[in-house]
């Protein structure tokens, strides 16, 4: 399993993990950021308090043993001991795994803070109740109290409290997929830690939290200063614990910026420090990790054995992210070793979490690796299942980053369109101006009336040009705003959108062609969809940066296959869709050929690399007409879609097509599309394979496309595709 969803688990239970959600620092950095002691308050207790602080970040129980027992000296304790006291069993409880008594300590705080008018106890109340809240999955009631704090700490003068309200909103938006204001709220509660002088933890958790967004943001370079920084502040703290946090946050750029040497280096490193500190819960995440870290190698009996021993930890912890962490890693360790029913059972068991807690693009790269897992071990019935949920998570996640995009370029457009009337009506207001002091000079001096006359044409006329030119800008953002909408920012094609607008828009898009060709062959359409074969691979082995390199090779590498009159569209992620209006029927194999071919030829040299990729192609001549009544196109797209499906199934690198039907007055198209290859074999449909490059020798002078014919009654059976 990816390193990206495990590293939420541990966070959430109060220390920090590199690649954890935004909201790991709610629970982890936040609640290290704890306020020193007012100076007006006697320090025993408070100071005592702090002392349990630390002790509850490592070893709970204990610590929840001793804050009990300070709680009857706390009676008559200024509010902001005693409202500390509150806060620090709330977080106890909850690191212990008492999820109830930890939300009751967070509303008994907010309550006393609002008793006493007392806006900084109440946000330190909110907060706390939002970590337990998301402890326990209820994600969005979590980050609108990080929110509410947030409204509720703006007019407070304790310094401390700020930053650690700033460090928590940060998170809040990380998570939110919101990075830039993420990076604001964070650099400013990092800013804030820095002028607290009486308590460095503030500052160490703040830099932890801005190193693990910058490696959210892939800015390396930035977060390996800020670690660097962090490292140094932790080594002042002299604190075993917290340089274990600081070696998990190192571990997790490390492993993200493709540095797994030192990566493994830091995980062993801090899983000696937990051990002599008895630090269960920090143990059992930094066990998910280094299952992760053997997955990656593929030594599955040692990534299925510290998968076990995490299991073992959350036993006692009762920490079901990490343990639903730790499920995942092992049924990938088990499917690895050939014991499939384990490994299934342990997957789907994991991921039940992430659907619990909404965390879709880590469902999403889950299931990738779930359908690749089984794909390996045979199961292609699985695997193929494990894709369509992937695809159709994928396609939902593809669609909300676009409209995303299409509000930011829309709130820039509209911020543009007030400023330019703004201007206007300055400008507009410095014609009244002079207006008026022109006839103030006709009154007073009527011998200067010709030359005002005629510097007041001229200012008219500088205005007018202004206008002009205001308006010929306007149109430019027009069509920059028109084009942003309809092609792909990265690959400059057609995107999906504009794609479904044009056949909408296209007259007869579904009527059979009625022209035929020179040579007798009828000219018809024809849809090709692609898929980038083990994409996931280039990025976690070269990172994203070489991923989009190859994209962008694709795209052009269409752009010389095929002609300037076909639409060539970026689908979704690593998928494209060619469309061809008119081409012999004949030759729709043929194309599909040149595009496998064509992309194999092709070598990406990134850094000291050089990469090279194939696709898998499901294709069809278009519009496809069973029983004389053409398809939608939306359901001829649906079909390639299963096409390539085959491909991958069965190869990749190789191209499906769907050539026509037959007796299609015994089925439906329902029950094609449900089975395309049990059809197939049933002979309600006709396949041709496109095998790419030299994948099985041919005699001199012979084609690569392999057409599937109908397998006789008898052997329809046994035979396979």
């Amino acid at each position: 399993m990816d390193n990206r969803e495990r590293q939420l688990a541990g966070i959430r239970n109060g220390w920090w993990l590199v690649h954890a959600g935004p909201r790991a620092l709610a629970a982890a950095v936040a609640l290290a950021l704890t306020p020193a002691a007012p100076h007006a308050e006697p320090a025993s207790l408070y100071a005592r308090i702090l002392e349990v602080r630390e002790q509850s970040r490592f070893v709970p129980d204990k610590a929840l043993t001793q804050l009990l027992k300070l709680r009857a000296e706390a009676v008559d304790a200024p509010p902001a001991t005693q409202a500390e006291l509150l806060n620090q069993l709330s977080v106890a409880n909850m690191r212990a795994g008492h999820s109830d008594a930890a939300l009751a300590a967070a509303n008994q705080l907010i309550a006393y803070g609002k008793s006493l008018r007392d806006d900084a106890i109440v946000a330190k109340g909110q907060m706390a109740k939002g970590y337990v809240l998301f402890d326990r999955a209820e994600v969005e009631a979590s980050h609108q109290l990080s929110f509410d704090a947030e409204k509720t700490a703006a007019t407070s003068s304790n310094l401390a409290l700020r930053s650690q309200v700033a460090v928590t909103v940060g998170q809040t938006y990380a998570e939110m997929g919101n990075f830039p204001a993420a990076l604001v709220k964070l650099q400013n509660g990092v800013d804030m830690a820095r002028q607290v002088n009486d308590d460095p933890v503030m500052l160490v958790g703040a830099l932890n939290a801005l190193v693990t967004l910058y490696t959210q943001m892939k800015e390396y370079d930035k977060a390996s200063a800020a670690l660097e920084e962090l490292l140094t502040e932790t080594e002042k703290l002299r604190s075993p614990g917290r340089m274990a946090i600081a070696k998990n946050t190192e571990y997790g750029l490390a492993i993200d910026s493709g540095q797994p040497k030192r990566a493994l280096r830091a995980l062993l490193q801090s899983l000696d420090l937990e051990r002599k500190l008895g630090a269960e819960r920090m143990i059992g995440v930094t066990l998910v990790n280094l299952s992760d870290s053997y997955l990656k190698e593929h030594d599955y009996p040692r990534a299925a054995q510290y998968a076990n021993e995490s299991l073992r930890s959350t036993q006692l912890t009762n920490d079901k992210s990490v343990e639903a962490t730790a499920r995942v890693n092992l049924g990938q360790a088990y499917l690895g070793m050939g014991r499939v029913a384990e490994g299934k059972k342990q997957y789907e068991a994991g991921m039940a979490r992430y659907e619990q807690e909404n965390n879709k693009p880590d469902l999403q790269a889950a299931l990738r690796e779930y359908g690749e897992a089984l794909e390996r071990v045979g199961d292609l019935g699985g695997a193929v299942s494990a894709y369509h949920r992937e695809r159709a998570l994928s396609n939902e996640l593809f669609e909300k980053q676009r409209r995303q995009a299409m509000l930011e370029l829309q709130e820039k457009y509209e911020t543009e369109k007030k400023q330019r009337q703004i201007q206007l009506l300055r400008q507009e207001n410095q014609v009244k101006g002079a207006e008026i002091d022109n006839r103030r000079l006709q009154q007073r001096v009527w011998w200067l009336l010709a030359l005002v006359f005629a510097l007041a044409s001229v200012v008219v006329g500088l205005l007018y040009r202004k206008v002009r030119h205001a308006n010929a800008q306007l149109e430019v953002k027009n069509l920059e705003l028109k084009a942003q909408s309809t092609l792909d920012p990265l690959t400059s094609l057609y995107n999906r959108r504009h794609f479904q607008d044009f056949m909408r828009e296209r007259p007869h898009a579904d009527q059979p062609p009625e022209k035929r060709a020179p040579h007798g062959d009828d000219v018809v359409g024809a849809l090709f969809l692609l898929d980038v074969d083990h994409f996931k691979h280039i990025n976690d082995r070269y990172g994203h940066a070489a991923g989009d390199a190859v994209l962008r090779m694709i795209a052009e590498n269409l752009r010389v296959v095929l002609r300037e009159t076909d639409m060539i569209v970026r689908w979704g992620g690593e998928e494209f869709l060619a469309f061809l209006p008119a081409i012999p029927r004949h030759g729709v194999d043929e194309v599909a050929r040149r595009i496998l071919s064509g992309i194999s030829s092709q070598v990406i040299r990134y850094q000291e690399h050089q990469i090279s990729v194939n696709v898998s192609v499901g294709f069809s001549p278009y519009p496809l007409a069973p029983a004389n009544e053409a398809l939608p196109w939306e359901r001829a797209v649906n079909l390639i879609d299963m096409a390539l499906y085959l491909a991958k199934a069965h190869g990749r690198n190789r191209a499906y097509g769907v050539r026509g039907f037959n007796n299609f007055q015994r089925t439906s198209m329902e029950q094609i599309e449900q089975d395309l290859e049990g059809a197939w074999r049933a002979g309600f449909v006709e396949l041709s394979v496109v095998l790419g490059g030299d994948q099985e020798p041919r005699p001199p002078g012979h084609s690569n496309v392999v057409p599937l014919k109908r397998p006789s009654p008898e052997a329809a059976q046994n035979s396979p595709l």
